[in-house]
């Protein structure tokens, strides 16, 4: 299995940007899919963008495509999503998540989750 911790999250004003960092151990990074899944008060899980395992391809929803970048770093074991442009309905707890082999565009598909981290744009 692998474990995740997400960083970077904070307080911003809208137009602003902000890139947060999950870091995975555990287990083989190259093995999973990797994603960021918010979740605003109130509404479902929402997977905003997703990356597969070499980093070739990429999934955004729509709220976001064109404003947020997802990438990976699989020498640091590292995901990260680089957000801009902010709105303040991209206010949510961002999780990192983890999918096995494969590229998840459902939060049901991933197998393992950080804690969460918090982003709050004021608008």
């Amino acid at each position: 299995q692998v474990q995740l911790v997400e960083s970077g999250g904070g307080l911003v004003q809208a137009g602003d940007s902000l890139r947060l960092s999950c870091a995975a151990s555990g287990d083989i990074f190259t093995r999973y899919g990797m994603g960021w899944i918010r979740q605003a008060p109130g509404k479902e899980r929402e997977v905003v963008a997703a990356i597969n395992l070499s980093g070739g391809i990429e999934y955004y929803s729509d709220s976001v495509k064109g404003r947020f970048t997802i990438s990976r770093d699989n020498l640091k074991n590292t995901v990260y999503l680089q957000m801009n442009r902010l709105k303040g309905e991209d206010t949510a707890v961002y999780y990192c998540a983890a999918v096995l082999h494969d590229l998840g565009t459902r939060p049901a598909e991933y197998d393992y989750w950080g804690q969460g981290t918090q982003v709050t744009v004021s608008s």
